[in-house]
């Protein structure tokens, strides 16, 4: 056992001097963790959580408010899933190292806004043994004489740690960030980190040269084990790497899936595309529902790693492919190659231009949308449901208790005409008339975009053209039903498509 245990009980002093994080300590409270408020020493300085000061069930209240807020008018914002006990969840820790005044080695995290280190010995929402682990470190670093990087004068030698911890398997990967792989005395080192913590699986060295504020370099060795850790999720077992992305949250990242894959609405008959990748996590979760899995990602390792997730899982019927989204889109928009179902789990900017165009000119039946940031899922939907496609439902996920970072699953299908209007079609009206033949939707469609960066969906079109007296094939007048919504045509995107049905000799 590690020589480092938790403590029974926490004084006034001790919360003063470090962030308190034995686990039981919350679990065994004679009140419901939801109503437990966080007393974090140092949350003013750290930034890291900004809801420490509401309870639980005022923080999964601020969070609904904010994705309800955002998504107003667009759909329907189902209650948000939160953790019965939302302490020590984060299965990846990153200290950062400095030096104090006196010249002793400390760990803990950048002030917000800043690179001003503040101490932090254990933390409320991190793994208490990947805190206990960089303590170890810390305390070894002066009798192996291993010097801390100074990030303005470039000298040093460990710059960071980084712990990753297996919340089903146990499992514990140590990194070491340092400014090169020349490790004196990494056999000792290593050896006595072993013994302290036996619980460690894995140890890898990391170089980061970069004179940036990037955690992890591109080269690495592998000191001890085999250089990646294993974890579980929904039934399936998971390759992680340093470089890997996997959810700091497993609890919560199998209620996250599992809403996503309900969402996709997979009868075993289609074919799903996994964009945004990683790992291949999410895709080869909902593999078992899908006759095809395609994943696309843009990081190598992940690419790497997801490929070797699917063969130890026994998922055959699943390829990964290393490109960036939006250019794999664009691909398939090429050669006709529609998925049935595209399952999307961009970054925090969200989705670029591209990769959304590229979606709607595939016109897959049903998108689920993953987000880790309201703000540019409400900016994407815009794009998505302009161009066609119902947002159907809403579901904020707490994957960060004590943060204000949310995720959401948006489960979206597309909309034929028919969903939105009632068709009524006059058999005297079917021939084309010479104004219709000039130009194709698609065309009046790309003639917008190439002219103002508009978007426009065919509706749109239809709107503009009957107000020009122009005989079209369907005839669109009234919402289906009380609670379908007619979609009107923009003034700006009015002007756009009148434009372009000038320019093809369509209206005077």
């Amino acid at each position: 056992m590690s020589n480092f245990r938790r403590p029974k009980h926490l004084t006034t002093r001790r919360m003063q001097e470090t962030r308190p994080n034995p686990p039981k300590e919350h679990s065994t409270s004679p009140r419901p963790a939801r109503e437990i408020r966080w007393n974090c020493p140092v949350a003013a300085k750290c930034g890291g959580c900004q809801l420490t000061r509401l309870s639980y069930a005022e923080q999964l209240q601020w969070k609904q408010q904010r994705v309800a807020e955002l998504l107003d008018g667009i759909c329907e914002v189902r209650p948000i899933l939160g953790m019965d006990d939302p302490f020590h969840y984060r299965n990846k820790v990153h200290a950062v190292l400095a030096v104090d005044k006196a010249g002793k080695p400390i760990s803990g995290v950048y002030a917000m806004g800043t690179h001003r280190v503040v101490p932090v010995r254990h933390c409320l929402i991190e793994d208490y043994r990947a805190d206990c682990i960089i303590q170890t470190i810390v305390a070894m670093l002066p009798a192996y004489k291993l010097r801390i990087y100074n990030e303005y004068t470039h000298r040093g030698f460990l710059r960071h740690i980084l712990i990753r911890t297996g919340h089903v398997t146990g499992q514990i990967m140590v990194v070491l960030v340092a400014t090169s792989l020349e490790f004196p005395g990494k056999k000792a080192f290593v050896q006595e980190l072993i013994q302290r913590h036996p619980e460690i699986t894995t140890v890898v060295l990391n170089c980061n040269q970069r004179e940036t504020s990037m955690v992890l370099g591109t080269k690495e060795i592998t000191l001890y084990g085999e250089g990646y850790m294993e974890d579980e999720l929904c039934g399936k077992r998971f390759r992680i790497s340093p470089q890997s992305f996997y959810q700091v949250n497993a609890k919560q990242c199998e209620v996250l899936y599992r809403t996503a894959i309900d969402a996709a609405q997979l009868t075993g008959a289609e074919t799903l595309l996994d964009a945004y990748c990683g790992t291949g996590t999410i895709g080869l979760c909902a593999s078992d529902g899908c006759k095809q899995l395609i994943g696309v990602e843009l990081n190598a390792d992940a690419i790497r790693d997801a490929k070797e997730n699917a063969r130890r899982n026994g998922v055959e019927n699943a390829r990964f492919l290393c490109d960036d989204a939006g250019r794999f889109m664009q691909k398939l928009a090429k050669e006709g190659n529609a998925p049935d179902v595209v399952m999307m789990d961009p970054p925090r900017a969200g989705s670029d231009q591209k990769f959304l165009q590229s979606l709607l000119m595939l016109k897959p039946k049903r998108v689920v949308y993953v987000s880790c940031n309201p703000e540019t899922l409400a900016r994407d939907l815009r794009v998505l449901v302009d161009g066609g496609y119902q947002a159907e439902w809403a579901t904020p996920v707490d994957m960060f208790p004590g943060t204000e970072h949310v995720e959401t699953v948006m489960s979206l299908v597309q909309q034929n005409p028919d969903d939105i209007v009632k068709v009524g079609i006059d058999a005297d009206k079917l021939a084309v008339t010479k104004a219709e033949s000039k130009a194709t939707y698609g065309e009046i469609q790309a003639r917008v975009k190439e002219q103002t960066g508009l978007n426009v969906t065919p509706l749109y079109i239809a709107q503009v053209k009957r107000k020009h007296g122009i005989i079209e094939h369907e005839c669109y007048n009234k919402a289906k039903s009380e609670s379908a919504k007619m979609l009107i045509c923009p003034p700006d995107k009015e002007k756009a498509i009148e434009d372009a049905l000038r320019f093809f000799g369509m209206i005077a």
